[in-house]
Formats: C-alpha cells, structure tokens, sequence
C-alpha cells in the first residue's frame, strides 16, 4: 500500500501544470492556445515572458526532482524510487488535470534524474545546455540528451534497475518529440525565443 501511495502522489505532483500556473500568474493567455500548444517553458516563451518561462522551468523540475527526493528520504526500495520517478514523470505528459494532455517532459525528467543520480543529471542536463546554446533548437537539445543518458547511466552503472528507468524516460521523451524530429530534418523547427509554431 505504502509503494501504491508514493506512485501516486507522485503522479499527481507530476500532473501540476506549471505552464498553466505561470500563465495565471503573470496574466498571459492559455500556452495551449498558441505556438505549439504545448503546456510546458518553452512554449510560454513564445509568450515573450522570460519571467513566466523561468517559472515554469523551475517548478517542472523541481516536481521531478521533489517526488523523487521525498521517496528517498522515506527510505523506499530503490526500485520504488525509480516507479516513483517514472509516476511523476508521466504524471507530466499525461496530467490528470488537463484532461492528460501535458507536456512533453524534458524539465521533470531533468528534475527527476538530479534527485535519482545527480551526476548523471548533471550530464544529461549539460549535454542539453550545450546543444541547445550551439544549436538554438530545445527539440534537438532534448533528442540528444535524451539519447544519451542511457548510455551515461550504462558507462556508470551498467544495465541495472537505474538503466531500465532512464531508458523508459529516454524512450518517452523521444517519443514526445517524434514531430520536432520531422521539423528538424525538413528544416521547419523553430528556434529558443521564437513565437512560431513548433
């Protein structure tokens, strides 16, 4: 019951859209009803709000990086806490209070694997950092951290429960990103700052 519990309350902190908190709070419209649609920071960007998209950057991960923390802390199994970094993760993109249309998971998951592994999530967010500063492009930034934590967290550990989860997240976010990729490749995706659809 215990481990029920902690996978879902972490669903449902997963499920809090930041997005849209940000938009109330700093009086800007619906990120769902411009630029990509996606609740998430990097569409509230395109509101031209760098406040309200660093709001919402920081509260997604730190859901990610709480959930996880919390488990830890009551001294859960390590293969509980890696459900409960799953649960909070999809509680992101399949979020209960908007009807399970949430985002696409690249802040939670960052969140979630700082408090799972934090040199592991330092790399993976680096490799974001880098990519996304040389390249402009958050969707390809988040391809390819999310294409190479699993071979961080192998070179690390290798292939135990820790690879199973970051897998899984790797996969998601890939999955999540599938049309950034089509974008990508046909020269259509949209850069960080820019208020056009992608």
């Amino acid at each position: 019951m215990e481990i029920l519990l902690a996978i879902l309350a972490a669903y449902l902190l997963g499920s809090v859209p930041f997005a849209m908190i940000s938009a109330k709070l700093f009086g800007l419209a619906d990120p769902r009803t411009y630029g990509s649609g996606n609740p998430g920071a990097t569409n509230v960007l395109r509101s031209g709000n760098k406040k309200a998209a660093l709001f919402t950057l920081i509260g997604d991960a730190l859901k990610g990086w709480l959930a996880v923390f919390l488990a830890q802390q009551a001294e859960l199994s390590g293969m509980t806490v890696g459900f409960v970094a799953l649960a909070v993760f999809f509680g992101h993109l399949f979020p209960i209070f908007l009807k399970f249309k949430g985002g696409k998971g690249v802040a939670t998951a960052a969140g979630a694997l700082l408090a799972l592994d934090p040199i592991l999530g330092l790399m993976v967010l680096g490799t974001w950092l880098l990519v996304a500063y040389v390249s402009r492009y958050s969707s390809l930034a988040a391809l390819i951290a999310a294409g190479t934590a699993p071979l961080y967290s192998a070179l690390m550990h290798g292939t135990n429960g820790q690879f199973a989860v970051v897998g899984i997240i790797a996969m998601a976010l890939i999955i999540k990103h599938w049309q950034n990729l089509q974008r990508l490749m046909a020269g259509q995706e949209s850069k960080i700052g820019s208020k056009k659809m992608g």
